[in-house]
């Protein structure tokens, strides 16, 4: 297929609107001032990539784990290298003891890390229920909830027996930092990455470089301090996909890919 610049047509860039991507985002426009920048969810990103009507969209890892034709564009990502801060186990009882798990239906990268961990740390392997966007933790009576984005900043935790940081808690286990979402293209678009890929690294860079603006821009409306949400994107997400980054991706690839047999074999 002969390859297309994106300077022949609007390059079309999917995005989200959370707080997590606004580092990787904040200078693209500029960048690329010729793109459609389209933002929407995740797993709707994920859906449109696929269809082709995108040609690169930041989707989460294990959309990326769907289709060996995906490439990764950029060594822009979401990691982290400790503590994330923002996806948490939260158990009403001791973790080894957890039967029910709720979990929050906003990401299914931590949905799949939260069993990964359960299932490798602990052998267990729970009963699932939804944690549904909008429901409130007191309507639940599992023996665990997995809780993440705006909702993990504000829960009291005290009210449980036991907290884990997912973030930290893979870190600690595996040495390795974990990647929640990547800048990703189909191998067959016909579209010219290379000067995407250049233009997502820059953008990156200019987001990293102004997070104290962006932390001012965003803090109102989550409900959080200037201060919390400078500190949330300043020193508890990492935006460089490097080689311990691709190591923690190839990884945890192998346990969802174990626990996706476990589960269609049960």
């Amino acid at each position: 297929m002969e390859s297309k610049s994106w300077m022949d047509r609007p390059v079309r860039i999917g995005a989200v609107r959370y707080l997590n991507t606004k580092p990787l985002v904040y200078g693209l426009a500029e960048q690329l001032p010729s793109a459609e920048i389209i933002f929407d969810l995740p797993s709707r990103l994920a859906d449109d990539l696929a269809r082709g009507d995108l040609d690169v969209a930041l989707i989460p890892t294990v959309e990326y784990f769907q289709d060996p034709n995906y490439r990764i564009v950029s060594d822009a990502c979401i990691a982290c290298r400790g503590e994330v801060y923002s996806v948490s186990l939260l158990s009403r009882c001791d973790s080894a003891k957890i039967r029910t798990l709720a979990l929050d239906e906003g990401s299914r990268t931590s949905v799949a890390l939260v069993q990964v961990l359960l299932k490798k740390r602990l052998g267990i392997v729970p009963e699932l229920h939804p944690f549904p966007i909008g429901s409130d933790l007191d309507q639940l009576d599992t023996d665990a909830v997995l809780i993440i984005g705006d909702r993990a900043m504000h829960v009291d935790k005290s009210q449980f027996e036991e907290t884990w940081d997912l973030g930290q808690q893979w870190v600690d286990w595996t040495g390795l930092p974990f990647v929640f979402a990547m800048w990703t293209a189909r191998a067959d678009s016909g579209v010219d990455l290379r000067p995407i890929e250049a233009a997502l690294s820059a953008a990156r860079d200019q987001g990293v470089q102004h997070l104290e603006e962006i932390a001012a821009q965003h803090a109102t409306e989550l409900g959080i301090s200037q201060q919390q949400c400078e500190v949330y994107l300043r020193d508890h997400l990492y935006f460089y996909l490097g080689e311990q980054e691709r190591q923690g991706l190839d990884l945890f690839r192998q346990y969802v890919d174990e626990l996706l047999a476990v589960s269609h074999n049960g």
